[in-house]
């Protein structure tokens, strides 16, 4: 099948002195996402020929803790649905679940 076309996703980061990321701003063409501030990002990329998962994990140094534990908290989430979207494998979705359920009560996030 011929790529019927290709897409950017672009990924700004300024760095303060010391290499620490002061500025997050990312934009997305085809999701109508023009220079849209975050204060954490993970990027995961698999590696076919290595088999390794490459990542890139940033965070602003203004990144509040509360809403690090958050955003842990929904990664987490979106990664068991993710998951089994891809695997349709409901027991360890639902294994992934209940950890995500455990870590909420143990980082004592409210419930949204």
């Amino acid at each position: 099948m011929a790529i019927a076309k290709k897409s950017n996703i672009n990924i700004k980061v300024s760095l303060d002195e010391n290499r620490v990321p002061e500025e997050l701003h990312w934009s997305a063409e085809d999701g109508g996402v023009e220079n849209q501030e975050a204060k954490a990002m993970m990027l995961s990329m698999w590696d076919a020929a290595q088999k390794e998962t490459l990542k890139i994990d940033l965070w602003t140094k203004d990144m509040p803790l509360d809403d690090m534990k958050m955003f842990f908290h929904q990664t987490l989430v979106t990664m068991s649905d993710t998951f089994y979207r891809a695997t349709q494998d409901e027991k360890m979705r639902d294994t992934m679940k209940d950890f995500c359920e455990f870590f909420a009560e143990k980082m004592e996030l409210k419930k949204e």
